[in-house]
């Protein structure tokens, strides 16, 4: 396996996603489906998962039975370059040859057999050329939610398998990402990354030099009061904007697997009803009458629908969110009224 003994993996639980930690697969969670993704390329004792606090308990009591897999912490939220920081600082610590590869914890992916040798060909891409490999999807429709990558010149050695990221595009409106599709050639950009742990930490002291500064002087330091101070002093910044769109030395592979990055209600009905073709996704209590296309999570009460269609029904202890399935994406613009509000206390 490319990178030898120093290959890490390690899943990262974004801090606000629709379904967090819930078992939305099968019985297991997203996070333990992410790390099982990989259990045939790479032993527990390889796996690092970035968390932030809120969601750490639950972190933790989901991997109770993976005792070797390591939990790292962060104090508050700072977006993906700070998150990949620090688990590339720890890996480099054990290990600064390592190979290092990114996987977002809210994504679905299938075939898994197609999925692992995908991220085997862009660790063996970074091994060899020192590049920052990122996995290219081909898109299916002009969605609003993703980056798009335009790739550029074939990466050489690779036999077509990857090229130069010509650019990067950051999330379109509609017609944009219509347009971009009608142009062709375009790549979701899924977020999952390969690279040699010394070439990232070169890039990000290139780059965003302040964001590995403070973590190592927390590192050095130790204790919780030094890692809260390094967390408040850190930009919230991400990967792709603080580094891979700065970077001459980025490339992409196409990926053969066919993905859904979970990051919306609307994103979840292909899990609880694939096939679409205007079934209703529901989990909990429903009761759809005359509706079609709609997603519903209500575990506790009973929500019933009448004569709707292409609806997203979230109903929880303390809110009810509910929009049309088309803006499901634009559910941070809620987020920003609750706090413009000092509503801060649904979120």
């Amino acid at each position: 396996m490319a990178g030898g003994s120093g290959t890490r993996f390690w899943p990262r639980s974004r801090t606000r996603s629709p379904k967090q930690l819930l078992p939305i697969v099968g019985r297991r969670s997203m996070l333990e489906e992410t790390i099982a993704r990989v259990a045939s390329l790479v032993p527990p004792s390889r796996v690092l998962v970035v968390t932030g606090r809120a969601h750490a308990r639950g972190v933790r009591a989901r991997l109770a039975t993976r005792k070797r897999v390591g939990i790292l912490v962060e104090p508050e939220a700072k977006n993906t370059a700070a998150a990949i920081a620090l688990a590339a600082l720890h890996v480099a610590r054990r290990d600064p040859d390592a190979v290092m590869v990114v996987l977002p914890a809210d994504h679905a992916v299938a075939p898994l057999k197609t999925f692992r040798a995908d991220i085997e060909a862009a660790m063996d891409i970074a091994a060899r050329t020192d590049m920052l490999v990122t996995l290219g999807v081909p898109p299916t429709h002009p969605e609003t939610g993703y980056g798009y990558i335009q790739p550029g010149a074939p990466l050489d050695g690779t036999r077509g398998r990857a090229a130069r990221v010509g650019r990067f595009i950051e999330k379109p409106d509609r017609a944009r990402a219509a347009a971009l599709l009608a142009d062709g050639g375009v790549l979701w950009n899924a977020g999952i990354f390969a690279w040699r742990v010394d070439r990232i930490l070169a890039e990000l002291r290139e780059h965003v030099p302040q964001v590995v500064a403070s973590l190592e002087t927390a590192m050095r330091r130790g204790g919780a009061a030094a890692w809260r101070a390094a967390y408040r002093r850190l930009p919230s910044i991400s990967i792709d904007t603080g580094v891979l769109e700065r970077s001459a030395r980025v490339a992409v592979v196409r990926a053969r697997f066919t993905w859904s990055d979970v990051g919306s209600w609307a994103a979840v009905a292909d899990l609880w009803a694939p096939g679409g073709n205007g079934r209703n996704a529901l989990r909990g209590s429903a009761l759809p009458v005359d509706s079609r296309g709609c997603v519903v999570d209500s575990p506790e009460r009973l929500v019933a629908l009448l004569g709707v269609e292409d609806l997203v029904v979230v109903d929880t202890p303390d809110a009810v969110l509910v929009c049309r399935k088309d803006r499901a994406q634009d559910v941070r613009l809620v987020v920003d009224e609750l706090r413009r509000r000092g509503l801060g206390r649904y979120l």
